[in-house]
């Protein structure tokens, strides 16, 4: 029986590895291709661990974390990601940055994602929020890593209320598996309100 459960705080923070560690377990697969480092990711998640907005969502195996889901607040997350919402109509300050899920693949299909959004949008109107969003990596259709039997999340993403905003766009660079040096991604923006 997994559990997932919100985290703030000393939780939170104990369990930063462990994200860690899944962040570059599930995201060296497609459509990602990361190829991470626990140094860099020490340092990414640190911002997690110092923010009272921030929210850990994690899903346990008995205590073994086999997914989790992060948030925290737009205009304290990543310059690249906060950017195009600049000139946005709905301010920074309505928004919750859901920054990654992540679940071992033999925990999907099981409802988690679900509950990490239920979560994930109760933080949010908790915090007085309006709305949620997060990105997704955008790739080519024809790209050589692609899996023949790959599923986009994009219905799953509508079925919860979610939209991708027109021209709404990050970039953001990692190193892909099999590459030597980093590389420019586009992140494609979705939305909802609450």
């Amino acid at each position: 029986m997994v559990e997932v459960r919100a985290l703030h705080g000393a939780e939170l923070e104990a369990q930063l590895d462990g994200v860690a560690a899944l962040r570059i377990a599930v995201f060296r697969d497609w459509p990602y291709l990361y190829d991470g480092s626990l140094d860099y990711e020490r340092d990414y998640l640190a911002t997690y661990r110092d923010n009272a907005g921030a929210l850990l969502v994690g899903a346990f195996d008995g205590g073994r974390l086999v997914g989790a889901s992060t948030s925290t607040l737009m205009e304290d997350h990543a310059a690249e990601f906060a950017a195009p919402f600049r000139d946005f109509h709905v301010p920074m300050t309505a928004i919750l940055y859901g920054a990654e899920s992540v679940l071992l693949p033999e925990y999907r299909g099981q409802g988690i994602g679900h509950r990490f959004f239920d979560l994930r949008e109760a933080h949010a109107r908790a915090l007085g929020r309006s709305h949620v969003a997060f990105c997704s990596v955008l790739r080519l259709a024809d790209h050589p890593a692609r899996p023949a039997t790959y599923r986009t999340n994009d219905a799953f993403w509508m079925g919860r209320g979610y939209a991708p905003l027109p021209g709404m766009l990050a970039e953001f660079s990692w190193r892909d598996v099999g590459d030597t040096a980093e590389s420019v991604k586009p992140l494609q923006f979705w939305m909802r309100a609450l």
